[in-house]
This record gives C-alpha cells, structure tokens and sequence, in this order.
C-alpha cells in the first residue's frame, strides 16, 4: 500500500502535469497564475539573469542598511520587468511607461532642469560651456569629409525606431565611456567628466536630424530617465520635439529636458542639418540606494548580453530536478 505521503506527492505531480489546461475566475487565484503562465514562458537563460538580479540586490541592501536606505521600489520594478506582475498603467495622456518602471516618481513631458538647482546643480555649467562643447563639435564636423561614417557605425542599431534621418556618435554608454569616440572630442569629454551628471543607461551622444526627416511617434518606456539635449545646431524653421501634446523646439546652447515615457516625436523639415547633445540620466526623485541598485541591473544585463556571464542551470531548476528526484525514489522505492 502506498505511504500516504507519497500519494500526497503523487497527485501534486499529476496536478502540475495538467494545470495548463485548467481555468481560474477568482481574482486571487488569476494572478497566481498570471505569475506562473509568465515564468514557464521565461527561458533559462532569462530565469539566470533574474536569479543574479535578485542576488545582487540582497547584496547592494544590506550595504545601505546602515544608512537607512531600502530598494523596495527596485524590488517592485524587478517583479514587473521580469513579468511576475502586470505592468504599469498609465496615469495622464500620452504617458507610456513600460515594465521598466519605478513608481511613484514625477512624471511630466518637459523638466525646466536650470531653474531647479538643488535637482540639476550640474544643468546651469553645462550651459556655461556649450561654447566650447559647440566650437569642438562644428571644427570636427567641418574638417572631417569622414563624418557621415562616424555617425553610422554607431546608429544601424537605432534606425529602425528613430528612422533613417537621425544618427549619433556615442561618448558613453551603461557607464562605459567610449574611448575611440571621446578621442575625437576630448574638451566635452572633460566637461562632461567634470560636472557629476547621474548618467544613467543609455548615456550621452551627439544626435544629428537629416534634413527633411524626423522621429515618428514612440516612447522609451523607463519612467526612471530624463534626457537633456544640449542645441548644438538648429535649424531657425520646421525645427521642433514634441513630447505628450505640447510642442518645443531647441535653441542653441540651452538645454532641453524630457521625459521619454511618454509619447515623443521630431521633425526637421528644413535643409540644415540638426545637431544636438544628449544625456541621459536618474530621475532626481530616485534615491542613492536605487540608483546604485539600477545600474547593477543595467550592467548585469549589459554583461549577458556581451556573453560576459556562464550559462548554467538556474538554481530554481535545480532545486525542482532535486525535488522531482527525491519523489521518483520514493514512487519506485530507490534510495
């Protein structure tokens, strides 16, 4: 006769088996497999990454215990990234925050970054120096029949969402400054190195718009971003970023501050060529904690992606291949 434990193991098996074809109506149990339906959806490699997530950021926690500092924000973002929640709901028009979200930051289309120095200490001496930012950036425009080919090599990746019109050449990215490029414009690199600017993911580039080209309609999803541009060069007519419903345009050496989660778009229906400096940095409603916690998770990504981390079995697999094993002994009476 079978023990009863292992009858109680038995219909547990048979129940997972099965569970697929079953259907839920109470709100509680419909999350509950919400949550399931996505994990068996992840791939292993995927359920790796998550699983280092969630240790790295036990680790970074308990660094900034002492100072009183918690990342349940960050907690919450990993849950909804990774698919264990439903993600977020917008809360105004045009707003489009994806699962990358942290909640309860202030959300608007346009951020006045120098009128705010407590925020932005940082905005007004940028400001100061985009004369020499623009006179380094036009000279090496000028003299360098190559520049095209500069802003190629480092935008085919872009294209598809930001449209044939629109190039960049890369200082920084995911906290890495690109040596090759900084090379060529060495000044805005010690400006931009000088002025402690939280740069954040994607990080900073000289962005050029075509002539008769623009953006189509699109959203960067992460409601943890801002993103200054810097104007550069701007045509005087048919110049123009429009973010939610509201409508700008650039002036040289100003900045001009949004938020990418919501809907934005550009045009530049003129025959001059738009050029401008982007940085991207923290939202400054984010806390010391959780900006270190983000770019763990940006650079922890960054490195799957360049194969930088082993594949291996993740640990919750394991532990199942484990359980599962110990049930199969005690079915066929092994040891």
């Amino acid at each position: 006769m079978i023990s009863n434990d292992v009858a109680i193991l038995t219909a547990l098996l048979i129940f997972i088996c099965f569970d697929k074809s079953l259907s839920f109506h109470s709100n509680s149990l419909e999350n509950e497999r919400h949550q399931s339906v996505i994990l068996s959806a992840l791939t292993q490699r995927q359920m790796q990454f998550w699983e280092d997530v969630e240790e790295g950021l036990n680790e970074i926690e308990l660094m900034y215990k002492c100072k009183g500092m918690d990342i349940e924000r960050v907690r919450r973002f990993a849950k909804s990234a990774s698919g264990k929640v439903p993600p977020p709901i917008a809360s105004q028009p045009f707003h489009q925050p994806c699962e990358e979200y942290i909640e309860g930051l202030t959300a608007k289309p346009f951020w006045n970054v120098t009128e705010n120095l407590n925020l932005f200490p940082w905005a007004s001496s940028l400001e100061a120096q985009a004369d020499i930012i623009t006179s380094e950036f036009m000279s090496k425009l000028h003299r360098d029949q190559h520049e095209k080919e500069i802003f190629a090599r480092d935008s085919v990746w872009q294209n598809q969402v930001m449209g044939a019109g629109w190039s960049a050449v890369r200082l920084m990215r995911l906290g890495v400054w690109n040596a090759e490029n900084c090379k060529e414009f060495p000044r805005t690199y010690e400006i931009l190195r000088s002025l402690d600017i939280p740069f954040a993911v994607r990080g900073v580039c000289f962005a050029r718009q075509g002539p008769n080209s623009g953006v189509k309609p699109h959203s960067d999803g992460r409601n943890f971003i801002l993103t200054s541009h810097l104007g550069i060069q701007v045509p005087k007519e048919g110049c123009w970023i429009k973010v939610g419903d509201e409508k700008q345009t650039w002036k040289k050496g100003k900045l001009t501050t949004i938020d990418t989660s919501f809907e934005h778009s550009t045009s530049n229906s003129g025959d001059l060529e738009r050029h401008v400096l982007i940085i991207d940095f923290w939202h400054p409603e984010l806390s010391e904690v959780e900006r270190a916690s983000l770019d763990f998770v940006y650079d922890l990504r960054n490195k799957y992606e360049s194969g930088q981390i082993p594949v291996r079995t993740p640990r919750s697999q394991q532990e199942q291949k484990g359980n599962l094993g110990s049930l199969w002994n005690k079915l066929t009476g092994g040891s």
